[in-house]
């Protein structure tokens, strides 16, 4: 089949876990032997070229922190078009007429990759077979965050894109064709809505064979995007709160981009920064954490470290979505037990079982995602 497939980045890069989610779903439909033309953004003063199935709509700012006024300009441009901040940012008329365009050449299917973008919905011929990839039930964040805020005026933003985001993602559930989710918690929101509402259990994108080289450079690896919000309240939860339990001795290395402040604070912390291959990275520690304690939807991290086949620890928060997991996982909630489940699994001389078991079973999660993915679109 021939597929449109509307995004707000051009996700092949891979620069955070929603992009890697997308282009999971691309490659898993191009496994399939689908066209799939891609539209979507990309990062100013990137040297990332697009695909050859990729169309860049435009250069734009994506993450308001480094985006000096625009967020300016894109509150303003919300209000006037009344879209929630967090749709008026990807919001343009060159989007909108690229779309026009490119509906005329007969798509079988038109995607819909995150409600951001729902406003393109009236703008695709309403016979149209619409899927609507919903990475989150997004409004619920919103509403986690307003209920958070300390401020009248913070409140009255997350009220106002409470609202707003939540009629949003709802319209685009009821014209959607079918709407796809990452969790049972999320599909149960969008099947009262949509029965035609489907899970896809998300693999890891990593390809690790159970031949890897298992030499372990340091005792503890943390990995994320720091530069989001709440990849950067587990952080310091871990900093603050189960750091202190754990020896001065163990040799801690916490990579990504956004917490170059980390340098030089901590006696055993290595600052890694952006790493080029998180697999590498990974594979090299020996336990991983992620203490996430907020956020919506499958972490790809998570995936991504159990399919490292590295023995891991992890908050209930980080394993959302994820229902059943190898014995490679340990799952902690009080700082305490987090810190001993780490201290413990450093001493274990299992690990070579335990690695094999975990590849096993995202090979396993892969298989069911492409064979999902295959009846979904059989029953459109």
């Amino acid at each position: 089949m021939k597929i449109l497939y509307l995004t707000t980045v051009l996700p092949s890069k891979k620069t955070t876990g929603g992009e890697i989610a997308s282009q999971t779903f691309i490659d898993a439909l191009q496994h399939n032997g689908h066209e799939v033309l891609i539209l979507g953004y990309q990062r100013p003063s990137s040297i990332f070229q697009p695909k050859h199935n990729e169309i860049a709509i435009a250069q734009r700012h994506i993450e308001t922190d480094k985006s000096r006024l625009y967020p300016m300009l894109w509150m303003s441009l919300g209000l006037l078009k009344n879209l929630p901040y967090s749709s008026a940012k990807y919001y343009s008329q060159k989007y909108i007429n690229q779309l026009k365009i490119l509906k005329q050449e007969n798509f079988d299917i038109f995607i819909i990759d995150h409600a951001q973008i729902g406003w393109l919905a009236p703008f695709i011929n309403n016979k149209a077979k619409i899927i609507f990839i919903a990475h989150n039930v997004e409004h619920e964040i919103y509403l986690a965050q307003l209920k958070n805020s300390q401020s009248q005026i913070s409140q009255h933003i997350y009220q106002r894109e409470t609202y707003l985001i939540k009629d949003m993602e709802d319209n685009l559930a009821r014209t959607a064709t079918q709407v796809w989710t990452f969790t049972e918690d999320d599909a149960s929101y969008f099947l009262n809505i949509n029965q035609a509402t489907k899970i896809f259990h998300l693999p890891s994108s990593l390809k690790i064979s159970p031949n890897q080289p298992t030499i372990k450079n340091f005792d503890i690896g943390i990995i994320g995007s720091w530069t989001w919000k709440a990849n950067k309240l587990g952080l310091n939860w871990f900093l603050d709160k189960v750091y202190p339990h754990l020896p001065t001795n163990l040799s801690i290395h916490i990579a990504g981009l956004g917490a170059e402040w980390l340098r030089g604070q901590y006696p055993n912390i290595n600052y890694c920064g952006f790493v080029p291959s998180v697999q590498t990275f990974m594979a090299e520690a020996k336990v991983l954490a992620i203490p996430s304690i907020s956020g919506g939807g499958v972490q790809i991290k998570t995936l991504d470290a159990i399919a490292s086949g590295s023995p891991l620890v992890a908050t209930p928060t980080a394993l959302r979505g994820i229902s059943e997991y190898p014995s490679s996982v340990i799952v902690a909630e009080k700082p305490e037990e987090f810190a001993l489940y780490l201290i413990q699994l450093l001493t274990l001389n299992t690990i070579p079982d335990i690695c094999a078991e975990a590849i096993a079973w995202s090979e396993n999660r892969h298989s069911k995602f492409i064979a999902d993915i295959i009846y979904a679109i059989n029953h459109l």
